[in-house]
């Protein structure tokens, strides 16, 4: 029997596929590529827009036609916001919200067995309890991403995710920690903390523990040598946080700061719970406490009510700031929340041009980060050779640069090796191992 997976979305969801795959495995699947035949197609679904509900529906369909008689299982966001809608899609054999991803194996078999459909969405609102989908046979010894956490009480008026995922739920530092030690004995040296809302770790949990507490325990463990941190607010770094975070040898100057914009009176409708000249503060103190730092981020252009000099307001702060790198997004109004019922909502050729306009500034800000790193040595993990180009592998440096470097060679793929930065080709760099 062969298993194939679609996933749409964050990291999150990502990490929760292999973690599916992995129980498809142990009950005598074997995955194959979503493009191939299969007997099961599972699409791990994304709602953060329409956008995503319609490119999930087109995914059924497709899985539909590769194979008539395959069980198609769709989990995920949107089938937790909208189950009733997922159901009725043809061709639909399982339906599974963003609890109970554990249990899909033995909802897929007995759809088979029943010749009928299997809907198990259970309300998240009032869930605090995180559910242990774990991964215990990485495929990939590089990197490897963990989830610490689920759920948001944030409730930005763009966002349909504290509806889909619940509120805040954290895992036990325990099995944290039992997890990192077992990535660890199989050889990986890098980790990333992942979450709905990361920084909220432990506020849960009983005996007050925080993400600082867990990367003070992470620190003291042998083996793992780099920790990352998942998409993060800026208000998680107060002075006592960046004191104790500075001195941490394991934790990588990388950190991806959410903005979504520049201008106090777009971040008040989007209900965003800081001020532009408290992220910028936050930048600042960042820059002068942590040697070698990047900062990157998320902006949304377009969000209802977004005047021109809203824009330029947003523009300006990214222009002065200069991020590492600026994901641009333009709004897409999602049914279910207050922002898709705002007034002034904004042309789709004004998005286009305000995107573009944000675009063309974050490709000068990364290649002017990049273009920093020039005849210095830095530290590259070794990921994987670069497909037509032999002898030469990539990597990333501990502030997420990707390196191509020469005369590596494939013993060097997931260990962490020295490389001179040669050259900067926009969003990454070149460079030359040195023994």
């Amino acid at each position: 029997m062969k298993v194939a997976f679609s996933t749409l979305g964050c990291r999150v969801n990502h990490y929760e596929s292999e973690a599916m795959a992995e129980k498809f495995i142990r009950e005598g699947y074997e995955v194959t590529e979503f493009s191939e035949v299969a007997d099961v197609y599972v699409i791990n679904t994304c709602t953060v827009t329409n956008m995503g509900d319609k490119k999930s529906r087109q995914i059924i369909g497709r899985a539909r036609r590769l194979n008539p008689d395959a069980i198609i299982a769709v989990v995920g966001c949107y089938s937790q916001i909208a189950p009733k809608e997922v159901s009725a899609i043809e061709g639909v054999d399982v339906v599974l919200g963003t609890r109970n991803k554990g249990d899909v194996v033995y909802y897929v078999n007995k759809a088979r067995d029943e010749k009928a459909a299997q809907i198990y969405v259970e309300s998240v609102l009032k869930n605090k309890k995180f559910e242990a989908l774990n991964i215990e046979e990485y495929q990939d010894k590089t990197r490897a991403f963990l989830k610490i956490q689920d759920g948001c009480n944030r409730f930005c008026t763009y966002c349909i995710i504290p509806y889909s995922r619940g509120s805040v739920c954290s895992k036990d530092p325990k099995q944290v920690i039992d997890e990192i030690n077992n990535l660890s004995e199989h050889g990986f040296k890098e980790i990333i903390l992942s979450g709905i809302h990361t920084a909220s770790y432990g506020l849960d949990l009983e005996g007050s523990i925080t993400l600082v507490d867990l990367l003070e325990k992470i620190e003291e463990l042998d083996g793992i040598e780099r920790v990352r941190i998942g998409s993060i607010e800026p208000a998680f770094f107060t002075p006592e946080v960046i004191e104790k975070i500075k001195g941490m040898k394991k934790l990588c100057p990388q950190f991806h700061l959410s903005l979504q914009s520049g201008c106090n009176a777009t971040l008040k409708r989007m209900n965003r719970r800081y001020t532009a000249e408290e992220y910028e503060n936050i930048v600042n103190i960042l820059r002068e406490n942590i040697e070698d730092v990047s900062l990157t981020t998320d902006v949304i252009v377009g969000f209802p009510g977004e005047t021109e000099e809203e824009f330029k307001e947003s523009y300006e702060f990214l222009k002065r700031n200069k991020l590492t790198k600026t994901h641009v997004f333009k709004y897409s109004p999602r049914e279910g929340t207050k922002a898709a019922t705002m007034p002034n909502q904004i042309d789709g050729k004004v998005k286009d041009e305000r995107s573009k306009a944000l675009i063309d500034l974050n490709d000068k800000n990364e290649a002017a980060f990049t273009e920093g790193l020039v005849g210095r040595v830095m530290d590259v993990l070794i990921e994987q050779e670069v497909k037509g180009k032999e002898g030469v592998f990539e990597g990333y440096t501990r502030n997420y640069v990707k390196v191509e470097v020469n005369k590596a060679t494939i013993d060097m793929k997931g260990q962490i090796i020295k490389c001179k930065i040669e050259k900067a080709c926009g969003d990454y760099a070149v460079g030359t191992y040195v023994n």
